[in-house]
């Protein structure tokens, strides 16, 4: 999968991660609209990764348990700078 810079997305770390024993079974996490977790009987666990959009962080907030973290959104920002992906969409 190629990321919408033309990365690959694989390449970039962000997606999110899941402490179960923080779950409390709310489910807020199965409106994710790229379809990036799974339901079992022990709750949600994140199935396809690489589908969460870059930099979307929605499912962390609608968590009751607080159970979804993601990767400092500083080192993000920092990946776009040594990238120059910001550089590349103000020239164009």
């Amino acid at each position: 999968m190629v990321w919408m810079t033309g990365y690959p997305r694989e390449k970039v770390n962000w997606h999110p991660t899941i402490d179960p024993d923080k779950c409390v079974k709310c489910g807020m996490c199965m409106n994710c609209g790229q379809g990036v977790y799974d339901w079992t009987e022990e709750g949600a666990r994140v199935g396809r990764p690489n589908k969460c959009v870059v930099g979307c962080s929605t499912c962390a907030h609608l968590c009751q348990g607080k159970a979804i973290t993601f990767p400092n959104v500083e080192e993000l920002r920092e990946f776009y700078k040594k990238k120059e992906f910001g550089q590349r969409s103000k020239n164009n």
